[in-house]
């Protein structure tokens, strides 16, 4: 069984490796580009480059904001405020959204995939770090939705949490999605208002108002399912 989890685990690293290897072949001057771009974090140099994909620039800045968040480099402000700038404040918020939400179960599944019978090694032999790995399972939710919620936090440092805890993806994907909202929408705003030198309060309170509604929900939802979790 575990050697052919090994095996498993190879030909999903070498599938990654080959997906690359393609992009390259078909156009061998988009990747060093694409890494010097996300080198400079230069927002309005990153909102152009997406605008020149023309009827594309949707899909294409919802695959380039998912790989950023999977991969946690650089700052997702760059590409949240870069998606305002292009497609407008409500649209650029909710594509970001949605993209990084994307992006970070993709790095939870294959950090988990990858790396969590690793960590359950080590877990297992310290009396600390089981406990709090059965914490994770039974409260990660409140956790990981309140740090989501916490603006220009590394994205990484938490993907890697929740991947290597034993939260659920259920509450992974929740918590992310909800605490997501606040965080890109301050950040985004405050991108936009800078870059275009325009001052609105009235976003930010309408952001802040859906971010409380979206808090208050998830909590209760997080508050039902510990009550009807099986003790153990």
């Amino acid at each position: 069984m575990k050697k052919s989890m090994r095996m498993v685990k190879v030909a999903a690293a070498l599938a990654i490796v080959l997906l690359f290897l393609i992009i390259h072949l078909a156009d061998p001057a988009f990747l060093p580009h694409l890494w010097g771009l996300l080198s400079r974090g230069d927002i309005q140099e990153t909102a152009a480059y997406i605008a020149s994909f023309g009827e594309w620039a949707v899909l294409f800045s919802f695959l380039l904001t998912l790989f950023v968040n999977a991969l946690g480099f650089p700052p997702a402000i760059i590409f949240s405020t870069a998606n305002t700038l292009i497609f407008g404040i409500f649209w650029g918020i909710f594509l970001s959204v949605a993209a990084e939400t994307v992006g970070v179960l993709l790095s939870f599944v294959l950090l988990r995939f990858f790396f969590r019978d690793a960590a359950e090694k080590i877990i297992n032999k310290h009396p600390t770090l089981s406990n709090l790995d059965k914490y994770s399972g039974k409260r990660g939710f409140a956790v990981m939705l309140v740090a989501r919620m916490v603006p220009y936090f590394p994205s990484i440092l938490l993907n890697a949490l929740g991947a290597l805890s034993a939260m659920s993806m259920r509450d992974y994907v929740i918590a992310s999605f909800v605490g997501k909202f606040p965080s890109t929408g301050i950040e985004a705003i405050i991108g936009h208002d800078t870059l275009t030198h325009q001052e609105d309060p009235t976003r930010l309170i309408v952001v802040c108002i859906f971010a409380v509604v979206l808090i208050a929900g998830a909590w209760i939802y997080e508050k039902r399912a510990a009550k009807h979790a099986p003790e153990t």
